[in-house]
C-alpha cells in the first residue's frame, strides 16, 4: 500500500509592501510616477563653525529640519541635502568650500527647473545665512516662469521666543547653533574648545568677513547651550517651517480654486 500523498506546499506568503518613504532618496522612480509631492530641499553649507562645531553643522540643521516637515506635512518629500552653498565670508578657514553667490543662484534655478516632472513644487529649507541673497535671485527668476517656489530660513525671533537671550548678536556657531547641534549631534560637538566671539553688525561681517573680526570663527557666544535649549529651538523652527509651507499651499489652493470657477 502506498503511503498517502503529501498535501501540496503551499505558496511561500508574499512579503508586506513597505510603506512609502517620504526620503527622495530613498526611493526608485516608479514610485514617483502616479504622485506630484511638494520637494523639500535642505540647503546647507560646508564652512567652519568655530573651533567646537562640524563644518556640516548648517547642513545637518537644514536636513533635520525638512525632515521634521515631511514628517508633519502630508504630501512632502525630502530631498537629499545640498550642502555647499555661498560662504565666501568664512575664507581663509580650513574646511571652508564655497560656490558662491551667482553658481548657487544657477544650481537651485536648473535644480527646481529639472524637478518639473518630480514634484508640484519646491521649498528651500535654508540653514545658511549667506545663502540668502542666491535663493532671492533664484526664486524671483522660478517665480516668473510660473514655478511653485519657497523659501525658508530661521529667524533670530523664533528662538527670543524659547527663552534664548541675544539673537540678533548671535550670528555664527554661537549659543543657538551650538544647542541645535547639542539636540541633533551631540557626539560631534566639542564644548571644551568653545570659546566666545565678537559681535559684529551684520553689515561688518559682510563688509570685512569673519577671518578679520574672529580668529576663532565665532561670531557670539555659545556660553549657556544646551540640548534642552537646542530641543526648544529646533521644534520652534519646524513649527514655523510647517505654517509657512501649510500657508503658502493653501494659498495655491485658493488659486487653483478662483481659476476653476472662472
Amino acid at each position: 500500500m502506498s503511503p498517502p500523498a503529501k498535501p501540496p506546499a503551499k505558496p511561500p506568503a508574499k512579503p508586506l509592501a513597505k510603506p512609502l518613504t517620504n526620503n527622495l532618496g530613498e526611493r526608485c522612480w516608479p514610485q514617483l510616477s502616479e504622485e506630484s509631492p511638494l520637494l523639500a530641499v535642505p540647503l546647507g553649507s560646508t564652512e567652519q563653525h568655530g573651533p567646537h562645531l562640524p563644518l556640516d553643522t548648517d547642513t545637518r540643521i537644514a536636513r533635520a529640519l525638512t525632515d521634521g516637515l515631511a514628517a508633519r506635512v502630508a504630501g512632502v518629500l525630502a530631498a537629499p541635502a545640498l550642502a555647499y552653498g555661498a560662504s565666501g565670508e568664512h575664507a581663509g578657514f580650513p574646511g571652508t568650500l564655497s560656490l558662491g553667490s551667482r553658481v548657487l543662484a544657477l544650481a537651485l534655478v536648473e535644480l527646481t527647473r529639472s524637478a518639473d516632472a518630480t514634484a508640484s513644487g519646491v521649498v528651500f529649507v535654508n540653514g545658511h545665512g549667506g545663502n540668502a541673497s542666491a535663493l532671492r535671485e533664484a526664486v524671483t527668476l522660478l517665480r516668473s516662469e510660473g514655478r511653485r517656489v519657497l523659501a525658508w530660513a530661521p529667524r533670530s525671533a523664533l528662538a527670543a521666543r524659547v527663552g534664548v537671550p541675544s539673537g540678533d548678536t548671535d550670528l555664527h556657531a554661537g549659543r543657538v547653533e551650538t544647542s541645535l547641534m547639542l539636540h541633533l549631534a551631540s557626539d560631534l560637538v566639542r564644548l571644551d574648545r568653545a570659546v566666545a566671539g565678537p559681535s559684529p553688525t551684520l553689515a561688518e561681517l559682510v563688509r570685512r568677513g569673519v577671518r578679520p573680526l574672529s580668529p576663532s570663527g565665532v561670531l557670539g557666544d555659545p556660553s549657556g547651550a544646551s540640548p534642552a535649549e537646542g530641543a526648544l529651538i529646533f521644534h520652534a523652527y519646524v513649527d514655523d517651517l510647517v505654517a509657512a509651507v501649510l500657508r503658502w499651499d493653501e494659498t495655491r489652493r485658493d488659486e487653483n480654486r478662483r481659476e476653476e470657477t472662472r
